[in-house]
């Protein structure tokens, strides 16, 4: 088209506008909601006659419909950006936004951990917008009866991706993980309790942990404590205030509900542990490394598994609560609560402001008896009226 620069129109307010190094671009004059308005159709010559005049033919009668020609495209272009988003994005967006409320930042607990080995090497570089139930069964298929634990996180952090995503306003099927699980079926994975000592059999063990060193003092203050192992190692002499020992509120695992720190009542049998752990303590932590940090999650477990045990030391957790059951009569709220269980809905924890401290230490007294083989009668416990 050898025409000179400047303006050319091709009517109905259509024009070529040229400049002087022979580039060019189309233009559309339009009267929307009565203003005058220029719209850009593309460039000469990507764009050739016949395309431009099919463009202004489509502005034309989205006008005539009542609609801007101009915001619509601009709609249309934010909306596809949007939908370029890939899962790999929208999954590290939505484990920077958790961050705060998961414990150690996600590290400790490892939050991205089943996405990143599982999902996203899969789908990371899908559209999150084109990922249905079809993908999602087809990734996780190979887990669904073997790891179904694995599984079963890594849908639930799927989930929370696609919600994410839609409060970015991307366009997501929020029920794409549900229906994935209903085309997966029911696992056939059988879920195995740990392993754990026999109540009666605790003292027999216990007794055999009595050279001092770390991980023998760590697993007597497990056993007479109830608590979980993570707490336990990270255990800081800033934590131990006279006989009660506050274990922080992000350090406790399995408290959905419960933002306040948990207090673990100390009887002599634990302080006597605590005392000559301090022997070997670290900055303050009173179960170090060998070498830096704390003793590991597996350092207790290992030296189980080398006497030949099955158990594993969070069993101690149920031979207590099985000792509470079947060795007193320990209300259920009682019993739940020694394990830093949170008890009752939200409106219930609201009116009931105890934590049963002195009720727990009542109860750790007469455990320590028996774990340490000092005889003693079963402890009856009166459920205390709120």
């Amino acid at each position: 088209m050898a025409l000179a620069p400047g303006k050319h129109a091709d009517g109905a307010g259509l024009w070529l506008v040229k400049d002087e190094q022979g580039r060019g671009k189309w233009v559309l004059r339009l009267t929307v909601h009565g203003r005058r308005r220029e719209m850009g159709l593309g460039a000469f010559p990507s764009v050739s006659l016949a395309e431009a005049r099919r463009k202004a033919d489509d502005a034309r009668a989205a006008v005539r419909d009542g609609q801007d020609p101009i915001k619509e495209r601009e709609k249309s272009r934010r909306e596809a950006a949007r939908n370029l988003h890939v899962l790999n994005d929208i999954a590290r967006d939505c484990f920077e936004a958790r961050k705060a409320e998961l414990k150690g930042e996600g590290a400790a607990g490892r939050w991205f951990s089943p996405l990143a080995i599982h999902v996203l090497p899969k789908l990371g570089k899908t559209p999150i917008a084109d990922i249905d139930q079809v993908d999602i069964r087809d990734c996780l298929k190979p887990l669904w009866h073997s790891k179904a634990s694995v599984a079963e996180k890594a849908l639930g952090r799927l989930s929370l991706c696609l919600r994410h995503a839609a409060a970015l306003g991307l366009s997501v099927d929020l029920q794409a993980t549900d229906k994935a699980r209903a085309l997966l079926g029911k696992s056939r994975h059988k879920i195995e309790n740990i392993p754990s000592v026999r109540w009666p059999d605790v003292p027999a063990f216990y007794e055999t942990i009595a050279d001092g060193s770390v991980t023998h003092l760590a697993l007597r203050l497990l056993i007479l404590t109830g608590v979980r192992s993570a707490p336990l190692r990270f255990l800081h002499e800033s934590q131990i205030d006279g006989n009660v020992w506050t274990v922080p509120a992000e350090a406790m695992k399995g408290r959905k509900g419960a933002t306040s720190d948990f207090r673990v009542p100390l009887v002599p049998e634990a302080l006597e542990v605590i005392e000559a752990a301090r022997r070997h303590a670290r900055d303050g932590f009173l179960f170090p490394s060998q070498r830096k940090g704390v003793i590991s999650d597996a350092t207790m477990s290992r030296m189980m598994e080398r006497r030949g045990m099955v158990e594993r030391p969070h069993g101690f957790r149920s031979s207590l609560r099985d000792w509470l059951a079947e060795a007193t009569d320990a209300p259920h709220d009682i019993a739940e609560t020694m394990l830093g269980h949170v008890v009752g809905g939200s409106v219930e924890r609201a009116y009931r402001r105890t934590d049963f401290l002195e009720q727990r230490r009542t109860l750790l007294a007469r455990w320590a008896k028996h774990v340490t083989g000092q005889p003693g009668a079963v402890v009856q416990m009166v459920r205390v009226e709120e």
